[in-house]
């Protein structure tokens, strides 16, 4: 950066900068085989054995808010999650995160009043997955 650059100059060389930086990172962590996201949650699902689809989307919440700390997820963000991961997306999802609610199993915050999009699991959720992928 120069004295004389203007505003818009200097931001666009931070912005340059910063997408450099994170390719960088991107591209070492692949070097080092990180895992990338679908391939983490298929192994979760996988390993836990996890293979009704209620389970399934009960871990894409979990793995979204305690792996990506992801507190906002759209249908379109769990749907590509279940696609990175190359296991079929829930056709209904405003379905499963309901019946899920139903049983107990997620929870929405109180601030975010009943938008499924902020569910989180309850504690009853996270015991059902333990019981789930011990069985």
């Amino acid at each position: 950066m120069r004295h004389d650059d203007t505003w818009s100059i200097v931001l666009e060389r931070l912005r340059d900068a910063r997408d450099a930086a994170i390719d960088a990172a991107i591209d070492a962590a692949r070097d080092v085989g990180l895992p990338e996201r679908g391939s983490a949650f298929r192994a979760l699902v996988e390993t836990c054995s996890l293979n009704k689809k209620p389970d399934q989307v009960l871990a894409a919440i979990h793995y979204l808010r305690d792996v990506e700390s992801v507190t906002d997820s759209p249908p379109r963000v769990v749907n590509q999650l279940f696609s990175d991961a190359g296991i079929e997306p829930p056709g209904n999802l405003s379905l499963y995160l309901n019946r899920l609610k139903e049983r107990g199993l997620l929870m929405v915050p109180l601030e975010y009043g009943d938008k499924n999009r902020y569910s989180i699991l309850t504690s009853a959720g996270k015991a059902h997955l333990d019981k789930q992928s011990t069985s």
